[in-house]
């Protein structure tokens, strides 16, 4: 009988887990002025049920967040919302180098959870240029990012996660050398990408086999001072995938536009294209001769629907995760 009542205990527990999902909190506020919930933003990431039964939402007051973050991949479906991108800041200085930090253990935020959405935040490494510094680590699969900054130097954003897909639209990206890198397939959407040296703008490392890597679209690349000479990419790994649409150059744009990371091998596979870019350095008669200027019908594909296109329908989020708008910040009452 005893051994009945302990097989049974264990059951009813999951069954209580799983049917009451009202007993669980769903949102979450971090102030650094003790309003909210939290003062730390990992404090209420730690706090927050894994695997959750509805969505999680963390509402981010005004401040600066001088912490190093991580939103596991057992936390899905978690949005972060700031009140303001200029003044929502996360910011850490670990960079590649320092003590044992590598290049992909020096990230200000690293985010697995899937389905994660971020609006209104600014993601920094303050570190200086020093090296490798990454602000933000993404290996999350449908990632959003909603009018949020991404300030560093080099490798700002590493999109990693060899099948994740993501989203970066109304962003403002800046950095100096392969500061957007990784191989996952990630779109960049009117957003305003800002180069600070003679350098790449993308490092993609897109998985053999993928159809999609690196695409921009109607973006604007803006110059430093004193900032002459600035490539769309170079491949990190030999398949890298990086096209560029609609979008607006400036001057400082290399002519050939591609480069090959020194090894004329990579021009037999990567996949460097454009499309109707603009301004005075989207010349296309001087480009590289192993990149591409699509077609209109070849265009046709680079819409978000075909890009990030899923192999089961049926799995949450799979047709509306890319659709998803700001929503206003709302602090709610503290408990």
């Amino acid at each position: 009988m005893l051994f009945m009542i302990l097989a049974i205990v264990p059951f009813y527990n999951l069954k209580a887990q799983t049917a009451n999902p009202h007993q669980y909190k769903y949102t979450f506020t971090v102030a650094k002025d003790g309003s909210g919930d939290f003062k730390y933003i990992q404090d209420a990431i730690d706090a927050m049920r894994v695997y959750p039964l509805a969505p999680i939402t963390l509402y981010i007051k005004n401040g600066v967040y001088n912490e190093k973050i991580e939103l596991p991949a057992n936390n899905t479906d978690v949005t972060f919302i700031g009140e303001s991108v200029d003044k929502t800041i996360i910011s850490f200085g670990d960079y590649s180098g320092r003590g044992k930090l590598t290049t992909f253990t020096s990230y200000t935020a690293k985010i697995s959870g899937n389905r994660f959405t971020a609006m209104n935040i600014t993601f920094e490494n303050n570190a200086g240029r020093v090296g490798q510094a990454v602000a933000l680590y993404v290996d999350a699969d449908k990632a959003l990012f909603l009018n949020c900054k991404f300030l560093g130097n080099q490798d700002t954003i590493f999109t990693a996660g060899e099948t994740a897909r993501q989203l970066f639209r109304n962003c403002y990206i800046e950095g100096t050398t392969d500061f957007i890198f990784g191989p996952a397939t990630a779109v960049f959407q009117h957003c305003t990408i800002k180069e600070k040296s003679n350098s790449y703008l993308t490092a993609a490392s897109t998985t053999p086999g993928n159809r999609f890597g690196y695409i921009l679209l109607d973006c604007k690349v803006i110059a430093d001072n004193g900032v002459s000479k600035i490539y769309l990419g170079r491949p990190w790994r030999a398949h890298a995938k990086t096209v560029w649409i609609r979008c607006e150059l400036p001057a400082a744009i290399a002519p050939a536009g591609w480069e090959n990371w020194g090894n004329p091998e990579n021009e037999k596979t990567a996949f460097y294209a454009e499309y109707k870019n603009t301004g005075p350095g989207a010349v296309a008669t001087k480009r590289a001769a192993w990149s591409k200027q699509l077609s209109d019908k070849e265009a046709k594909e680079y819409n978000l629907e075909t890009i990030f296109a899923g192999c089961n329908p049926a799995l949450p989020g799979e047709k509306d995760w890319y659709l998803q708008q700001l929503k206003p910040f709302t602090w709610p009452a503290k408990n």
